[in-house]
């Protein structure tokens, strides 16, 4: 099994990053292999609304590649997605937000390629606006028919330097209950059908 994050803050040692490395850490328990995808500090285009990718049937961006294509397959690859992003004026970065659009265009066009994967997502905040992000990125999941563990509180960590967040003690505890459910689920959703036919 494999769980492929995507950080979308253009810090790539950031507070992010380090929240999605507190999943991780529980994924790896189980076995779970991981790998980090450093989105930020990319220069990724939004969605065109070009509906080539619906036209093409062949599960990829028509843009020119700016590395979307590659992203998209590890999607593909993965059995689990994390998304993470900081909050910027209330909502995900602009490297995030084309992430979903273009994925979620893609995918959703060629038979709804993500549909029972498990995702998850991770939101780093200063103060205010993380329930905006945090929505914004599971209506992505959800609209995905994907599977959405959840954990002891909604999945945000406070902190404005590099490092606050390992201070926010709830946030961490709430990163890694959602490593331990994202894995439970992972587990059935992967392992169940194979289960089953024996």
């Amino acid at each position: 099994m494999k769980v492929v994050a995507f950080n979308g803050s253009p810090r790539p040692d950031g507070n992010t990053s380090i929240l999605i490395g507190h999943v991780f850490s529980e994924l790896r328990k189980e076995g779970i292999e991981t790998e980090l995808v450093q989105l930020g500090g990319l220069a990724l285009r939004g969605c065109s609304a070009c509906l080539e990718c619906a036209v093409h049937k062949d599960g990829r961006c028509t843009l020119p590649d700016d590395g979307m294509n590659g992203f998209i397959q590890k999607m593909l690859a993965a059995d689990g997605i994390l998304i993470g992003s900081p909050t910027y004026f209330t909502d995900v970065t602009a490297e995030t937000k084309a992430l979903i659009d273009r994925a979620g265009y893609v995918t959703r066009q060629n038979g709804n390629l993500l549909r029972r994967k498990v995702g998850a997502a991770v939101v780093a905040v200063r103060r205010a606006g993380a329930i905006h992000a945090f929505d914004t990125l599971n209506h992505f999941f959800l609209i995905n028919e994907m599977f959405v563990p959840g954990s002891s509180y909604w999945n945000i960590g406070l902190g404005r330097a590099r490092g606050d967040v390992e201070r926010d003690t709830e946030g961490i505890e709430t990163m890694h209950t959602l490593g331990r459910n994202m894995a439970w689920l992972l587990q059935r959703v992967v392992a169940g059908p194979e289960m089953e036919s024996k």
